[in-house]
């Protein structure tokens, strides 16, 4: 799947052919990407799989996940010039778009690491680029949430319009799902959250309450159904998600660990 990825976005940008390489002929060279700032560093995986097709070689001054400064050598890219400066924008931009990830991704995962509470991401990606989108988090410090529709049932309040008793749909899925799927219920309120619990949810999630409505459904569960998990979701950013992860959840999901990511600033220099 990487290779068949890399390979796209590679001809995305070089279309019927680069036409520097039309007019000198190829030389040995050489060329450094740079940090021109602060930033958790992500995309090496893909790279990697990008060079070994193109005939370059790279020798990583940062792998994914770890942190990076202003000035910090990245990596070094050896091989012909035609093909080092054909890659060179779609090896940028595969690592700043995963970089920005991961980069947004650390600074919420720092801040709840003292709560051992998890962070989610969701499945507010880019069409085609979710795999790529949740490996960035993922380098940045976060556990992925379900990858699609596939993998894990869950009844948003949309769901919830059109199934008339929700602990009879829950008994009915457990007996056609994977059984090693898990059911998880979207809740607005506590009352919603304790149908759920009585529906026997694997996972109730608290959407768009306040951290005080959510520690409310935390007491609830903890006093009488402890082995049920809660997620907090909606509209979590950084200068909220301290709050929830205060309230006891298990685990917080946001969508602004990519859908906020801005860019940021890494250069290719040829020596």
């Amino acid at each position: 799947m990487i290779k068949e990825f890399v390979k796209a976005a590679l001809a995305e940008d070089v279309g019927r052919g680069d036409l520097y390489a039309l007019v000198e002929l190829s030389v040995a060279a050489k060329a450094d990407i740079i940090a021109r700032c602060d930033g958790v560093f992500a995309g090496a995986k893909y790279i990697d799989v990008l060079a070994q097709e193109e005939r370059l070689e790279i020798t990583w001054g940062k792998q994914d996940g770890e942190r990076f400064v202003q000035g910090d050598m990245i990596a070094t890219i050896q091989g012909s010039s035609h093909d080092l400066l054909k890659c060179e924008r779609t090896i940028l931009d595969l690592a700043l778009h995963a970089s920005s990830i991961a980069t947004l991704t650390r600074k919420y995962a720092d801040i709840i690491k003292p709560y051992g509470v998890k962070l989610l991401d969701t499945r507010k990606t880019r069409p085609q680029l979710r795999v790529f989108e949740k490996y960035a988090t993922r380098c940045g410090g976060a556990t992925n949430h379900r990858m699609g529709l596939d993998d894990s049932l869950m009844i948003k309040d949309t769901h919830l319009k059109t199934i008339a008793n929700l602990k009879e749909y829950i008994q009915k899925a457990r007996e056609v799902i994977p059984f090693t799927a898990k059911i998880e219920v979207e809740a607005e309120t506590l009352e919603i959250a304790k149908l759920a619990f009585e529906a026997d949810a694997d996972i109730v999630m608290c959407d768009n309450m306040t951290p005080s409505e959510v520690a409310e459904v935390v007491s609830y569960r903890d006093a009488n159904y402890p082995h049920i998990l809660l997620e907090a979701s909606g509209n979590i950013s950084l200068d909220t998600i301290e709050g929830y992860a205060k309230t006891g959840v298990d685990a917080i999901s946001s969508g602004s660990l990519i859908h906020q990511a801005n860019w940021i600033d890494l250069s290719m220099k040829m020596r």
